[in-house]
């Protein structure tokens, strides 16, 4: 990866930030987990120069999810290599295995492009749960999307050891966190107010 501009002896090298495709088919203005964990992400790396360029379904034709109108999928995904060429990223994580992912990772795999992807959400629990899908058959598709990716992460370790079991491979665990500037002890707090819980 090349994060310095081209060097002559008249001129010198000048740093340029990182930039990091970012592609996700959960994006705002969706309230969820997945979100939510891409928003403190790319915060936190723009505290690093890294330039975080995000490509979501808002960028493309598409419906609502059936039973779950909340969620929208994109129907023209084989559109994302405009968006690749058009910004030509240093790198691309992909975030999500929904359309807009499967598009991506189509595209940068025929042409033996690195990449890199995440779990999230447990998929092949959830169809199993919705539709029956035998978790056999979720873990195979889980497998075949994310071989080629340089490294998965994963959010603890036991889910680690769980995909593994599964065949996943080149996982990493990608730690959770509290956000300590927005969840601290108020000192000023009334030594009355009645506790509040969250979960």
């Amino acid at each position: 990866m090349n994060t310095y501009a081209s060097f002559s002896p008249e001129r010198p090298a000048v740093e340029r930030p990182c930039k990091l495709m970012l592609v996700t088919d959960a994006w705002t203005p969706q309230t969820n987990g997945v979100v939510t964990t891409l928003e403190a992400v790319i915060e936190r790396l723009r505290h690093f120069s890294i330039e975080v360029v995000v490509i979501h379904p808002g960028q493309f034709r598409q419906m609502p999810l059936p039973g779950y109108r909340e969620i929208p999928l994109v129907l023209n995904p084989w559109q994302f290599g405009a968006h690749y060429e058009r910004e030509a990223p240093d790198t691309v994580h992909i975030a999500t295995e929904g359309p807009l992912g499967m598009g991506a990772r189509c595209f940068l795999a025929r042409r033996g492009l690195a990449f890199t992807t995440s779990l999230h959400t447990k998929f092949p629990e959830y169809f199993n749960e919705r539709v029956h899908t035998p978790l056999a058959v979720g873990y195979r598709i889980l497998r075949w999307f994310h071989r080629p990716a340089v490294r998965t992460l994963c959010t603890t370790a036991s889910h680690r050891e769980e995909l593994l079991r599964w065949g996943l491979r080149d996982l990493e665990v990608w730690g959770r966190g509290v956000d300590t500037e927005r969840f601290q002890p108020d000192p000023n707090r009334e030594t009355g107010a009645r506790p509040r819980l969250l979960f």
